[in-house]
């Protein structure tokens, strides 16, 4: 079998510059190396920072964002890229290898037409023509199972779903038929209803067109669905690279083993107490300019030192509810009471003890906090605003609030710049616990980070609940979040909550449709577990 991409002691570098201090340069990634052949999948896995993207990207012979290629060979096709002129890099890229990135939402103009921006490749490589290119797009949609593929390209990005906008997206990448394709994490940011159907598509896409593809991800459970052979990163360096069956059932390093177990948490649901901390009475809401409800009819209740978990695919209402809880959205009907008092619909209207009581941890921790603003000084913001803490008196709590989140105070005098992606929710996190709350919203607050890190986040947020006996509500859509952490689950569908109860009754059957397609749709760590679920589906459909 011929190698198409070979990788020789690749070695990429940054130049690095803080908000304080000089500048300095490091090296990110440390003499890796292997080699693809055509028609094969490789699954790169391992944490934020591993190098994983860096490395995708160096077939394509670019550095993001002040990434600099400092040593090594990469050869596409038998000759070595790194060594090419600005215009065979030109030739090779969109040609040769094409790219899919993470958010499909964020990589298209949204002011020209799909089919436009879907065939420009093509027509600026001169591979085809017109006509020819939007033909291979209209037959690509339909091999990727986009609906009305004939006409699907006339519409605009924002007119379709994030799932099926990832999709145009790797029809794009398929229709210039390139020898290797580069998939950056492209269902990471999918609910797991529609990261079956993405992932099926790219599988059946590749398997049909014959391509080879690199397929970065964080997520093992889902590389193991679609690759031959992973290679694991950490830190820049190669940990392990097999054959797929190899690294998920028999891996030979301890941090592949810490891979493959992750979310082994295991949290005892606890029996609710006497009077609820939150109780929400038949809340309907909608949003200005609207006619129909986001949210309707919602009834659901959480108690003191317990977890509420609130659960569903992307537009069900989960942040919409959270929203009417905290303010930011009046309901037209019911009410929200909490630790027995109503609470005043808009956010202005309500008292500083009220919003003391009730604070909210947000999903991207990068944009949450002020980046010119220090770990102490963004930690030490509420305990001025709410008790008045200045000075040595402040610094202890800050202190204390940093040993807490188990990083220290070590970390206080670092820039939001200068923390991991982990480290930063942490911080966000004990600016919530500085404020003394009895209820913290957590609004997808690990769905951006990777499994080991996000491990961490809940395993560190059950041990805050002990000590401080506050309660969360915790809105995801990732079932094993769910069942690691909640004492109770309301399941929400296009607004409504279709299941609640306690956690050990929601998530036995018999199940509602809805809830069984979500459980289902949960990747699990073994091979073939992709085309099992598929194959169950269609068998469903047919029996109907």
């Amino acid at each position: 079998m011929t190698d198409l991409l070979k990788v020789r002691n690749l070695k990429i570098g940054a130049h690095v510059v803080p908000p304080q201090g000089k500048p300095f340069d490091i090296e990110i990634v440390h003499g890796v190396s292997f080699d693809l052949a055509k028609g094969r999948v490789l699954g790169l896995i391992g944490e934020s920072g591993a190098g994983k993207s860096t490395i995708g990207l160096s077939a394509l012979a670019y550095g993001r964002g002040g990434v600099e290629i400092t040593g090594g060979e990469v050869s596409i096709n038998g000759r070595d890229i790194l060594k090419g002129s600005l215009g065979d890099l030109r030739k090779l890229r969109g040609h040769e290898v094409t790219y899919v990135s993470q958010s499909a939402a964020a990589s298209f103009n949204p002011s020209k037409r799909l089919m436009d921006q879907v065939v420009e490749t093509c027509v600026r490589h001169k591979l085809c023509s017109r006509s020819e290119a939007e033909a291979r797009a209209v037959t690509l949609f339909e091999k990727l199972g986009l609906p009305d593929p004939q006409n699907i390209g006339s519409r605009y990005p924002h007119q379709v779903s994030g799932g099926q906008l990832q999709r145009i997206m790797t029809a794009m990448a398929l229709c210039p038929q390139p020898d290797l394709v580069i998939f950056d994490e492209p269902t990471t940011a999918l609910d797991v209803t529609t990261q079956i159907d993405v992932l099926a598509a790219i599988k059946d896409a590749i398997h049909d067109t014959g391509v080879a593809a690199l397929y970065i991800t964080h997520d093992l459970a889902v590389v193991a669905q679609v690759s031959d052979e992973i290679m694991v990163l950490q830190h820049g360096n190669t940990v392990e690279h097999g054959e797929t069956g190899q690294i998920i059932n028999r891996p030979k390093e301890d941090y592949t083993r810490a891979l493959v177990s992750v979310r082994s948490i295991e949290h005892e649901e606890k029996a609710p107490t006497d009077a609820p901390v939150l109780k929400i009475e038949n809340i309907c809401a909608r949003y200005p300019g609207l006619s129909a409800d986001v949210v309707k009819n919602i009834d659901v209740e959480l108690h003191a030192g317990q977890t509420l978990a609130v659960v569903g695919e992307s537009g069900s209402g989960k942040s919409t509810l959270a929203r009417v809880i905290t303010g930011l959205l009046p309901p037209h009907t019911g009410k929200v009471i909490f630790d027995g008092r109503p609470l005043s619909a808009e956010l202005a209207e309500r008292s500083k003890e009220d919003l003391r009581e009730l604070q909210m941890i947000y999903q991207m921790a990068d944009v949450a906090m002020n980046p010119r603003q220090t770990v102490a000084g963004i930690i030490g913001r509420p305990l001025e605003f709410y008790f008045g803490l200045k000075g040595a008196a402040r610094d202890k709590r800050v202190n204390e609030l940093l040993e807490e989140i188990e990083l220290g105070p070590e970390f206080r005098d670092r820039y939001p710049a200068e923390l991991s992606g982990g480290q930063k929710q942490r911080v966000c996190i004990a600016r919530a616990l500085a404020a003394k709350p009895k209820l913290i919203i957590c609004d997808e607050v690990t769905s951006a980070l990777d499994p080991l890190v996000a491990d961490g986040i809940l395993k560190l947020l059950l041990n805050l609940q002990k000590i401080e006996g506050v309660s969360f509500l915790f809105i995801t859509h990732d079932l094993a979040t769910v069942k690691a952490i909640s004492d109770s689950i309301a399941v929400m569908y296009q607004g409504e909550v279709v299941r609640y109860g306690a956690k050990s009754k929601v998530l036995a059957p018999p199940f509602d449709d809805y809830t069984d397609l979500l459980l289902s749709s949960v990747p699990e760590m073994k091979l073939g577990w992709l085309e099992d679920v598929l194959a169950h589906r269609k068998m469903e459909s047919a029996g109907n």
